[in-house]
């Protein structure tokens, strides 16, 4: 190689790194391509968790409800047990009540404070028999609702990671007028 095509060469090179340092014509192609994976799954990772929020409040809502609904009579029936069940499990949409379980009992507390379920009707649950645990600032002589539910919620993009969770909430409420009879079987001691 001779010295005019070195010389042109040493000029030549510096020139162009400087001139190639100096575009920023991709730098926004690429600043995308490093965030972008970032950004998507921060937005995947949001609606996972308020979609998942979303079924835990139903769930809430579920328990609350069956136990308010079956507060309010005085004596239900199978066909009316049937529709309280039915209200409460439709609170669940636009999740599937396949995945729902649910359970309403009627506890009777005494005056030694000892908890027994006398009447217990389970949708996808089985129901409750002979003693109870229940906090003690509710063991007060009387009866109580109990209705518990629980959902068997699966993530949208992340069943991967986490797999199915289950969502539960119980609810304890005092009978509206009196306690409720079921299919003949009283409540009250």
């Amino acid at each position: 190689m001779s010295l005019r095509a070195m010389n042109a060469i040493t000029l030549w090179l510096p020139r162009r790194l400087k001139r190639f340092a100096g575009d920023r014509r991709g730098v926004s192609a690429v600043e995308f391509a490093l965030v972008a994976p970032v950004m998507i799954a921060l937005y995947l990772g949001m609606v996972e968790v308020s979609d998942g929020i979303a079924a835990d409040r139903k769930v809430s809502l579920a328990a609350s409800t069956l136990a308010n609904l079956a507060a309010q009579y005085t004596t239900i029936s199978t066909g009316d047990m049937d529709n309280i069940l039915d209200a409460s499990s439709a609170i669940i949409v636009p999740y599937s009540a396949s995945n729902l379980s649910m359970t309403v009992t009627c506890l009777n507390i005494d005056s030694n404070k000892n908890v027994t379920a006398k009447w217990s009707v389970g949708r996808n649950a089985a129901a409750l028999s002979g003693t109870v645990s229940i906090p003690t600032d509710l063991k007060v002589p009387g009866q109580l609702i109990l209705a518990e539910v629980s959902y068997a919620y699966t993530p949208i993009v992340g069943y991967t990671i986490t797999g199915t969770l289950n969502m539960s909430d119980r609810m304890y409420m005092a009978p509206r007028i009196s306690a409720p009879d079921y299919n003949g079987t009283a409540c009250a001691s």
